[in-house]
């Protein structure tokens, strides 16, 4: 009798359980959706991304005790005798075993009731909606988390190593119109063929800024650091070779791998800055670039006219002071390859790829570095849970364990470059299609003109001086000369109808000096060098060349009688040897560097206050009416002066261009959104070479 007492009593004690704990879950139920509901009406709070549970717990972790992950938060209410130490358990295998069918495996187009569909039952379209609304709550949730880390030493470190990396960008961009006139000359390339670094480079970042979309798969700051070390490999290398055909492939491929340094770098730092500090703190970070413009021009200032500082093998090898220039200007991408080893990848990035576990640590690093830098290393992350968006698999084909490796390469190569190609035509899906469009068009046209004025404004300065240094010429009319050394340089003469007998030439430069229907008699020339001399309709009589470079491109329509040459100079002679009009080309793009920092200074106090798009739109005005004005440039003070003023009024527009395409797109797209309209940027530089370039000529 006591025993049938006994487990009647305690049959029902475990009913009231099991219907208490069936009470529990139904409140919980019904507060989630009461929740969920007041949601859409009311701003989040970041408490509620800590304590609530979602009914997908798989795309949820929860980080406590120093790194052990549970399911969801502990619950003390609603708990009875016969159920006080397994709750704990119960909400990890409730979230564990959810979807699995009790009592053998469903039939395959059958779902339990009340159980979630699972993902291989719902096509891709729904996927893609659930990731978008994972998406748009995670980007709530993290800049809540970024608020609470905090802007600090951990930003400035991050600062100042992206700024080195956008500095060898701006670097870039200069040595290309400073090294083209002495490239060309050292090499001897014809008019023909100038031009064509110019464009070569550009070429290739015009490429790497679309390929190096692949951030987006990657990583950060995994691509940051290849493309940064090919640039720096082959900018190194581009100035030892001979050849102008190798010259050019090395600072293509140089270019290719500078070209994702922008999208990469401003997509980075944007994903560690809370939403109002944004404008201005990437606005400060464009200083870096005209810092990499002012390297530049003080470092060919400096060092390309000082051709003493060159050395020679023979005929065959040459490294001229241009050469030393080209390697001083790696050195900036150097220093930001060793900088990046020691910063860690973007947390976002991690959470968009679905690691949690590394996007926590980071944003845990972030904090922590941030809070000991204000003497609060006492404060705790309190963040503990993350959202992760639904991760959609790629199908793709994989190789054999027995393929060889030069297959598997190929084969990795083609699924990133295919994985490139499918992000970049997200980017023309809704609703980020039409920001596409109209970013690329305001790229291009932006860059059309400030590229193309960038490359060719040296040479429009070598213009000017040549035709004042023409003004200048001294011409000298049927002279007549006997048994006279010239041991002295001559420049800038026209000599007509001139006789020379026994005359001799020794240890001499002619520069600039054209003899027209002139006779040289028994003349002795010996250890000469003619810079942009010619002898027009000259008679050579009995003449002897020894270790000279004139030859027959130097003698046009000229007769040479009895004469003998021996071992003539070969290569080209270089035309800035004693001429100092180089410092002055080098220090007026230097002075145009240096006049957009007013700009970037008002570009970053006032971009958060007026607006991105005004400053964008006032500043391309102001621009574009300022470079109207070069066309009525006659004299080199007043190209100067609308140089400065041109680069000083636009340097806004790339700021807040920078910032607006940076926040107009997703972070599964930034990187190649970005990309693909840097590449714009690139064409438009590529074309103003083109076409800017035969005009200036």
């Amino acid at each position: 009798m006591d025993d049938t007492h006994r487990d009647r009593t305690s049959l029902v004690k475990g009913a009231k359980d099991i219907a208490k704990e069936a009470k529990r879950h139904a409140v919980k139920k019904v507060n989630k959706v009461v929740d969920r509901a007041s949601d859409e009406y009311t701003q989040r709070s970041y408490s509620r991304f800590q304590d609530e549970e979602d009914e997908d717990d798989d795309n949820y972790y929860c980080r406590q005790d120093g790194g052990n992950y549970t399911g969801g938060a502990n619950e003390d209410e609603g708990s009875s005798d016969a159920t006080e130490g397994h709750d704990d358990e119960d909400e990890i295998y409730e979230g564990e075993y959810q979807g699995i069918p009790a009592g053998g495996q469903a039939k395959a187009n059958q779902v339990a009731v009340g159980q979630p569909v699972a993902d291989g039952l719902k096509d891709r379209k729904e996927l893609e909606m659930e990731r978008q609304a994972d998406e748009e709550e995670l980007a709530q949730q993290y800049e809540l988390i970024i608020q609470e880390c905090g802007h600090g030493r951990f930003q400035w470190q991050l600062f100042f190593v992206l700024g080195m990396a956008l500095m060898s960008d701006g670097v870039e961009v200069f040595v290309v119109g400073f090294v083209l006139p002495s490239a060309e000359t050292d090499m001897c390339i014809p008019n023909s063929g100038a031009g064509w670094l110019g464009s070569i480079v550009y070429l290739g970042m015009m490429v790497g800024a679309f390929f190096w979309g692949l951030s987006d798969k990657v990583g950060r700051r995994q691509c940051l650091l290849i493309c940064m070390s090919v640039n720096g490999f082959f900018a190194f290398l581009s100035s030892f070779v001979q050849g102008y055909s190798v010259f050019l492939f090395c600072r293509m491929v140089s270019g290719f791998g500078i070209g994702g340094a922008v999208p990469i770098v401003f997509s980075y730092f944007s994903e560690v800055l809370a939403r109002e500090k944004r404008g201005e703190h990437l606005s400060w970070l464009c200083m870096f670039w005209m810092i990499g413009g002012i390297y530049a021009s003080a470092m060919a200032w400096a060092i390309i006219p000082h051709y003493g500082w060159s050395f020679s093998m023979g005929s065959a090898y040459q490294f001229h002071s241009w050469r030393v220039f080209v390697v001083v200007c790696a050195l900036p991408c150097v220093c930001a390859v060793v900088a990046l080893t020691f910063v860690p990848e973007s947390p976002r990035f991690y959470l968009e790829v679905g690691k949690h576990d590394e996007a926590w640590m980071v944003l845990k690093q972030i904090h922590d570095t941030n809070m000991r830098a204000r003497g609060q290393p006492e404060k705790v992350f309190t963040v503990n849970r993350i959202k992760i968006p639904k991760q959609i698999d790629e199908l793709v084909e994989m190789k054999s364990e027995s393929a060889n490796p030069a297959s598997k390469v190929l084969f990795r190569v083609k699924t990133e470059l295919h994985g490139i190609w499918i992000t970049f035509l997200r980017c023309f899906n809704y609703p980020v299609k039409d920001n596409t469009i109209k970013l690329a068009i305001v790229w291009f046209t932006l860059s059309f003109g400030y590229y193309g004025l960038s490359v060719w404004f040296p040479d429009v300065i070598k213009h000017l001086q040549a035709d004042e240094y023409a003004s200048r010429v001294k011409i000298h009319n049927n002279e007549r000369i006997e048994d006279f050394t010239f041991n002295f340089t001559l420049e800038n003469q026209i000599h007509t109808n001139g006789v020379f007998i026994n005359d001799r030439f020794v240890n001499m430069k002619f520069k600039s000096v054209t003899f027209i229907d002139s006779t040289f008699q028994n003349c002795y020339f010996d250890d000469v060098t003619s810079v942009g001399s010619f002898f027009r309709n000259c008679t050579f009589i009995d003449a002897f060349f020894y270790n000279t470079d004139i030859d027959d491109s130097k003698l046009i329509d000229t007769q040479v009688i009895n004469s003998s040459f021996h071992h003539n100079k070969t290569g080209c002679q270089m035309t800035f040897d004693d001429d100092y009009s180089a410092y002055w080309v080098y220090f007026v793009n230097f002075l145009g560097t240096l006049a957009v920092l007013p700009g970037n200074i008002v570009s970053a106090l006032l971009m958060d206050k007026i607006g991105r798009l005004t400053m964008l739109g006032g500043s391309m005005v102001l621009s574009g009416i300022s470079c109207f004005f070069l066309w009525f440039g006659t004299s080199e003070s007043m190209m100067i002066g609308m140089l400065c003023l041109y680069n000083g009024l636009s340097i806004s527009a790339w700021n807040s261009l920078d910032v607006v395409t940076v926040e107009l797109y997703p972070t599964d797209r930034r990187g190649t959104g970005f990309g693909f309209c840097n590449s714009m940027c690139k064409l438009a530089a590529v074309l103003g070479n083109l076409i800017l370039g035969p005009w200036w000529a």
